[in-house]
């Protein structure tokens, strides 16, 4: 497969031109039923899906719902205080 734009790219094995049908007629026609038969795999079921509740209270785009924390900052680090002697 080649850009037409770009001349450097390199020619991809597979995509080139297909052989003609008659030849791949007279190769069965030469051997036929050389491949075993392959059975076909069993399908595997399809996992249900089921609805989660989500654990704390979400807005229309689906993020929490923002709560203002005392112990936290603006960008949700916890807020240093001095410690307090004992």
């Amino acid at each position: 497969m080649r850009d037409k734009k770009d001349n450097a790219t390199i020619d991809l094995p597979g995509f080139e031109p297909a052989a003609p049908l008659v030849a791949a007629a007279v190769v069965h026609a030469v051997a036929p039923n050389t491949e075993p038969k392959r059975t076909p795999r069993p399908r595997r079921a399809a996992m249900k899906q089921e609805q989660l509740t989500l654990l704390e209270e979400t807005d229309t785009t689906g993020l929490p719902v923002w709560r203002r924390d005392d112990n936290l900052d603006l960008t949700g680090l916890p807020v240093w205080a001095p410690a307090t002697p004992a």
